[in-house]
């Protein structure tokens, strides 16, 4: 049985090229990318250790060890913290581990408050699993029509890989579907994330699947939605982390002139909403 931490490393083993990272060509090779034991030689570890890590079998590395392998593979920032992250949750996963639940969808009065101080922005009050916990008017109004919120507990995860009008929302579907991916990676506790994943996998298919074990870390440009009513809108996004309760608040900004009057075009057709949802 493998772990989270072993299919990492696997994976950038296997889509990394020896000539990137100044290694001669060895000939014809079994499997794509770098050998284990050049990874091995150049983390300073023995093969059987790096064997052991990716089959699962230590899943308790030192932080020396996965700074060497971090090198080794030339890891970028946020690649180096998912794979810290993945050594935490790695490390804690064993049979008694808690059992897959939902995380809790309170929001601190606190933040809704803040949130009111943000209209008529554009802002949502999310976590790494999708959920939409509490939103601006100014959210409900570029989403509307989608059927993104249609539901009692709106989760955006949940919505790009199982319904098709996310399609058509996010003319950038793919990225959109890597960055909800990856993030289930970093939910508010591993029982959570495992929770969302086996309740997707078998309605959402390969595309999730995927996506889910390729640990690739998502480069999060500008977000296009392409609004039922026709509009095309471009947002950057702004997210602030909220530590203490595992969740995001997510501002979103027009990346343009155009987009900015499109929203305010689409308030005055929507008319009078509730301030938070």
């Amino acid at each position: 049985m493998g772990s989270p931490l072993g299919d990492f490393l696997r994976a950038k083993r296997d889509s990394t090229q020896p000539e990137t990272l100044g290694l001669p060509e060895r000939g014809r090779r079994r499997s794509p990318g770098l050998r284990r034991s050049d990874l091995a030689t150049r983390a300073g570890i023995s093969v059987e250790y790096l064997t052991r890590i990716e089959q699962g079998r230590d899943r308790n590395p030192s932080p020396a060890v996965m700074n060497a392998l971090a090198d080794a593979l030339s890891l970028g920032p946020a690649e180096r913290n998912h794979l810290r992250y993945l050594a935490k949750i790695t490390g804690g996963a064993c049979p008694t581990h808690t059992r897959p639940a939902p995380p809790p969808r309170h929001v601190r009065p606190q933040i809704l408050q803040t949130l009111r101080l943000l209209e008529p922005g554009i802002a949502v009050v999310t976590n790494r699993l999708g959920d939409l916990l509490a939103h601006t008017a100014g959210f409900e109004v570029i989403t509307s029509g989608s059927g993104l919120l249609d539901s009692e507990a709106p989760n955006l995860t949940r919505y790009v890989f199982t319904d098709p009008r996310a399609r058509k929302l996010f003319p950038d579907w793919d990225q959109v579907a890597d960055e909800q991916a990856f993030d289930l990676w970093l939910g508010p506790a591993v029982e959570n994330s495992e929770w969302l994943s086996a309740e997707l996998a078998p309605v959402a298919g390969p595309e999730f699947t995927r996506r889910l074990n390729r640990h690739e870390v998502p480069e999060r440009g500008v977000l296009r939605l392409d609004h039922p009513s026709g509009r095309e809108l471009r947002f950057l996004r702004e997210p602030l982390e909220l530590a203490d309760d595992n969740q995001q608040l997510v501002v979103f900004l027009p990346a343009e002139r155009k987009t900015a009057e499109a929203v305010d075009e689409l308030r005055r057709l929507r008319g009078p909403l509730r301030a938070i949802s």
